[in-house]
């Protein structure tokens, strides 16, 4: 299976094809971080609220996630501490 991030979540969950259509294209399954990932992937966002291109290569290939699914982690997890602010 080859996991290349997910697509952000529309309202509304999924929905049928336009009419006279062909088939809506199919939403990536939502990605399980392991416990492991989340604790490193935490732990590298209390040193730095941003990573650049370099440093996101590397959390990659260390946590075996594409850097797309890295770089919407972040996005994320900014967003997440703005609510919490």
């Amino acid at each position: 299976d080859e996991s290349s991030g997910y697509e952000s979540e529309s309202a509304g969950g999924e929905r049928p094809a336009a009419a006279g259509g062909t088939c809506g294209r199919q939403r990536r399954a939502r990605t399980a971080f392991t416990s492991e990932q989340v604790c490193r992937l935490e732990k590298t966002f209390q040193r730095q609220k941003y990573l650049g291109a370099s440093e996101r290569r590397k959390l990659a290939a260390t946590l075996q996630l594409s850097e797309m699914q890295i770089k919407t982690w972040f996005q994320n997890r900014r967003m997440k501490l703005k609510r919490q602010i």
